[in-house]
């Protein structure tokens, strides 16, 4: 049982001043905890804007007759009209709109790299700042919850179909919030004893508190939604089963990347070398961060390492410094402009105190006579040309190994597919990393009446983009389900 005795009173400060730049040219800055203090708690990061800033920042919006932000959108949300909302001051009207394309917008609001998708589309931003499409989202969601103006909008008539849904992530909460409008039975069967998945697990309350999340959870059970936790499709049963005993119509595979990838560096097994997957786990979805109340252990290294650069790396960074560290130390084998985490993440990470080592490897992990990690051994790098992602390849510089020392390592290399469910339905095909083959268009796979999105099929990407398939999927399986046209094993 955990009681939570976070108490920390967060000091608002303004971030990047716009001072003496027009409305229009400018975003409305985001008040945000200091960093010196935020640093030690686990409280929100980002305060949020109060009504005022929301109409500012919404009047900025241009009203395009094109409006370029809506394609670049992965569940297409029609922005300018809920920024018109907005701005006209209804906030709970806003919201709804937004819910007409996302069943998640509280939480889009808060994760989503719209800086790389709707904003980067914005047309003010070819001349000025883009709108903060975001932050804009945000407001809106959090005002209709806070104010208990949450309505449940009509359903379509039931039409007596049952859907499965494997797994309670972004794809799979969005695959059942968009059939259960449209008349359907929807169960969503979790693995885990709560529904969120990677929003659960993965992402830290600093960042997404887990309340908010248990709202939009919430929200999908209301319409009708039922979630069924503690269930391990592939162990306790199959997607046979599914289809053929439990008469369900169709299957929606959403099941993430969960398995932890290491890179077989020596030293790997030494205790105190976490998977990310793990680290992140304990620390959020079992609270490890709220100990001695909720009885999760946890190494709380003082000089923590993390290797890798994405999102998750400081993800688990940040988290590392906020469970007690004296240093935390980034370790990445390029240079920071190929860093593939947020700017905005980066940001913080460094506002926080998190050292960033660049162009360094690490080539083994050192243990005390205990079996206790308590150092590293690196290799200085360089990069020379780019490789297949596009990024210039690091290379080894010679003889230039050094070492320091650290007393926790987190592995944050990237996730893999975890192979449970694919190798109890061996009809669905699978590519050379595990992931499952599914049309893009419509997220139909090799096997008849199931469906799958998300990272399960395009690797480790973003809850949008995973939302985006997971809408794709719905449709399909709609259209499938209403019309039943031919399958096609070979060609999705």
């Amino acid at each position: 049982m955990c009681n939570p005795t976070q108490t920390d009173t967060p000091q608002i400060t303004p971030n990047n001043p716009t001072q003496n730049k027009s409305q229009r040219q400018a975003r409305t800055p985001m008040p945000e905890q200091d960093p010196k203090i935020r640093a030690r708690n686990f409280l929100e990061v980002p305060l949020g804007y109060s009504p005022s800033m929301a109409t500012t920042e919404a009047s900025r919006c241009l009203n395009c007759k094109k409006p370029a932000c809506v394609d670049g959108c992965p569940v297409n949300v029609n922005i300018p009209a809920f920024l018109t909302l907005l701005k006209n001051g209804e906030f709970a009207a806003a919201a709804r709109k937004i819910k007409e394309s996302n069943a998640l917008p509280a939480v889009c609001g808060r994760v989503c790299p719209q800086e790389s998708q709707c904003e980067s589309k914005c047309i003010l931003g070819k001349k000025f700042e883009s709108v903060a499409i975001g932050r804009c989202e945000r407001f809106a969601a959090d005002y209709e919850r806070e104010n208990n103006l949450v309505e449940i909008p009509a359903k379509k008539p039931s039409n007596n179909k049952n859907i499965a849904v494997i797994g309670a992530g972004p794809s799979g909460l969005t695959v059942a919030g968009d059939l259960v409008m449209q008349g359907y039975n929807v169960t969503i069967f979790e693995a885990f004893h709560k529904a969120g998945g990677v929003l659960m697990y993965g992402i830290p309350e600093f960042r997404l508190p887990k309340s908010i999340v248990q709202n939009e959870v919430d929200y999908l059970v209301k319409l009708g939604v039922k979630i069924e936790l503690n269930q391990v499709i592939g162990k306790t049963i199959t997607i046979d089963e599914l289809l053929n005993e439990d008469n369900f119509d169709a299957v929606f595979i959403g099941v993430g990347a969960g398995l932890p990838m290491f890179l077989g560096t020596e030293g790997e097994d030494l205790s105190g070398v976490y998977s990310a997957n793990e680290y992140l786990t304990r620390s959020n979805l079992m609270k490890a961060y709220d100990f001695p109340n909720c009885d999760t252990p946890i190494v709380r290294g003082k000089n923590v390492s993390v290797i890798g650069g994405g999102n998750v790396a400081m993800d688990a960074a940040r988290s590392a410094m906020r469970l007690g560290a004296d240093s935390v130390k980034i370790v990445y084998r390029r240079s920071r402009a190929e860093l593939p985490a947020r700017s905005e993440e980066i940001h913080h990470a460094e506002e926080e105190g998190i050292e960033f080592l660049y162009l360094t490897n690490p080539i083994k992990y050192l243990g005390d006579n205990n079996g206790r990690v308590k150092s590293m051994l690196c290799d200085k790098m360089e990069l020379g040309e780019p490789d297949t992602s596009g990024r210039r390849r690091p290379i080894k510089i010679p003889n230039s190994e050094f070492e320091f020392e650290t007393d926790c390592v987190i592995i944050a290399a990237g996730a893999l597919a975890n192979p449970l469910l694919t190798k109890s339905t061996p009809e669905i095909n699978l590519n050379a990393r595990g992931y499952i083959v599914a049309d893009e268009a419509t997220g139909r796979t090799t096997k008849k009446l199931v469906w799958a999105g998300g990272d399960i099929v395009t690797g480790s990407a973003t809850v949008i983009l995973a939302m985006g398939a997971g809408r794709a999927a719905a449709k399909d399986i709609h259209n499938y389900l209403q019309n039943y046209g031919d399958w096609n094993p070979d060609t999705p």
